[in-house]
């Protein structure tokens, strides 16, 4: 991966992060990896859990950011809930898979969509 894919992933997380906690949520994890993949955010309100995929892009050349998030991406990422539940699941009392879609043109304000119980 590039450098500046790299950083501009980086940025997506950090605005959804901000995003997520201004709706009550906490941190939990970030870049949490396993075999079978990464889940981008882990936040928590009191004992309910969001996994969190997270897309950024600049333009819509190739489609909107949420139309990465395929059939065999999600299956990863159920995948890795899986394992993240076996090692944490007396913490959780509930948890679903949501995707937060960031579409910025330029230097204007980011549009977020959330997507959730995808």
């Amino acid at each position: 991966m590039s450098l500046a894919k790299k950083r501009k992933g980086e940025l997506g997380e950090r605005i959804a992060e901000a995003f997520l906690q201004s709706h009550g949520f906490h941190l939990v994890k970030k870049n949490w990896r396993c075999k079978y993949g990464e889940i981008d955010l882990i936040v928590r309100r009191g004992r309910e859990y969001r996994f969190i995929e997270v897309k950024y892009r600049t333009s819509v050349e190739f489609g909107f950011p949420e139309e990465a998030v395929t059939e065999i991406k999600l299956k990863h990422i159920k995948h890795a809930i899986e394992i993240y539940l076996l090692e944490h699941m007396e913490h959780i009392k509930r948890y679903q898979i949501d995707v937060i879609s960031i579409l910025r043109f330029g230097e204007d304000k980011p549009k977020i969509y959330w997507i959730e119980s995808v």
